[in-house]
């Protein structure tokens, strides 16, 4: 009938199938999951409770592992409101845990913002033994989205700080001071003189290196307004400074680059490179593209009919040297928007419960999509043969060569006996 046709249409355009579910204490939100390592994620849920999740080798398979991990100085009664890590700039060593929580008292409310690092030699990157050494801040304001950047030394390097947005309608900037080894609170104007007298609280931020020692800021508020600024990094100096309004709160702002051999943390060959890409709780997602400033937009089409969106990724999801747009919504749907000049229609698999942040992250649980490997061997399979075809069209390849690669083609490595393909 016409929905199995749909279903499978759907599975043909979106190959992933569930790798690994693992369900939380309680809810989480769109500010409980980040990255730890190279290996790791975080993921906060809102009662206290943070879970880590990873895969390792265990009896010689690759297996999800999902284990909580016991956070001093969070009290049983906290709520995470946001959670965030980094790896120190080099030549500087260690992981950073940052986790902000509102502990209830009875009489009143009160939020915190704990910055996790172990200093000892040989402890810098062991997560249980950082979780233990917890420099415990209150704040004056309810925190809002954790979110860390590096930023430029007098001495050439780089240093890694961490930029809270609150209630106040400000950016806090926490920056580590080496000779106390611990983080301190410090003027935002003095590193980012863009994140100066905003126009309400701030609910998502993102920043991005461009060429000439420059960089590109934005931010999306709770009143619908977006600010974009190209800052000069060495003065530092804003060079430009865009805004646009929208008619409901911020939920996303994502800068992102073109071109799949760029990854949004390094800086792009082509200043007019990046894109981006702004979700609101109402309307549709929109990109303003190839160019600085916020003149040429496209509105991804539907991507206001399941409800708020409340996480987006931008990806080559199908290794087809394209990016493509996931937007996760409150209706518990997926949409797939592809990067065009005018986008196709988007594809909508559906996944329960609600997603609040991408990797996946939902409400209650955590889940790991892996591509399907037998989608993933055809493609392997195909571009082999196209390599085997390019090789035997130059005549100075050497015939066994072209033996050894079409045998190579013939007989393709069982995905599940090496490396697992790229998870979601």
């Amino acid at each position: 009938n016409m929905n199995n046709m749909l279903a499978v249409m759907l599975r043909e355009a979106f190959p992933f199938v569930e790798d690994s579910f693992s369900r939380f204490p309680s809810q989480s939100n769109i500010y409980g999951l980040c990255q730890a390592g190279e290996q790791e994620l975080l993921a906060a849920t809102l009662k206290g409770k943070v879970v880590c999740f990873r895969y390792q080798e265990l009896q010689h398979k690759v297996r999800p592992v999902a284990k909580e991990v016991q956070f001093t100085y969070i009290p049983v009664d906290a709520e995470i409101v946001s959670i965030d890590a980094f790896n120190k700039s080099s030549p500087k060593r260690g992981l950073v845990v940052g986790i902000t929580f509102i502990k209830d008292s009875g009489d009143k409310a009160t939020p915190f913002l704990n910055i996790y690092c172990d200093y000892e030699p040989g402890s810098e990157f062991n997560l249980e033994s950082i979780a233990q050494s917890c420099l415990n801040l209150e704040l004056q304001f309810t925190p809002f989205q954790l979110y860390h950047t590096e930023v430029p030394c007098p001495d050439g390097g780089l240093e890694t700080v961490f930029l809270l947005s609150g209630h106040d309608q400000r950016i806090h900037l926490y920056k580590e001071n080496a000779s106390l080894h611990q983080f301190e609170e410090q003027p935002v104007e003095k590193l980012f003189p863009e994140l100066q007298q905003l126009p309400s609280n701030v609910l998502w931020l993102d920043m991005t290196s461009v060429p000439g020692g420059r960089r590109l800021s934005a931010y999306g508020c709770q009143n619908g307004c977006v600010g974009l600024a190209l800052v000069n990094q060495s003065g530092p100096e804003v060079l430009q400074n865009w805004q646009v309004q929208f008619d409901s709160p911020i939920s996303t702002v994502l800068l992102f680059p073109l071109s799949c051999r760029a990854r949004p943390s390094e800086p792009s060959d082509d200043t007019h490179s990046f894109n981006l890409l702004i979700t609101s709780t109402i309307e549709m997602a929109v990109v303003y593209r190839s160019e600085f400033g916020l003149a040429r937009s496209t509105c991804l089409s539907g991507s206001d009919q399941w409800d708020a969106v409340l996480c987006a990724l931008v990806i080559d999801l199908d290794f087809d040297g394209q990016k493509e747009v996931l937007l996760g919504t409150y209706g518990q749907v997926r949409t797939t928007h592809y990067i065009n000049m005018w986008p196709w229609p988007p594809l909508t698999p559906h996944l329960a419960p609600p997603l609040s942040s991408w990797r996946s992250l939902t409400c209650c649980s955590l889940s790991s999509l892996q591509h399907s490997l037998t989608c993933t061997t055809d493609l392997v399979l195909k571009r082999l043969e196209k390599r085997v075809s390019a090789l035997a069209a130059h005549s100075e390849l050497h015939p066994q060569e072209v033996e050894d690669a079409k045998d190579g083609a013939a007989h393709p490595q069982n995905p599940d006996d090496g490396e697992r393909p790229p998870t979601c």
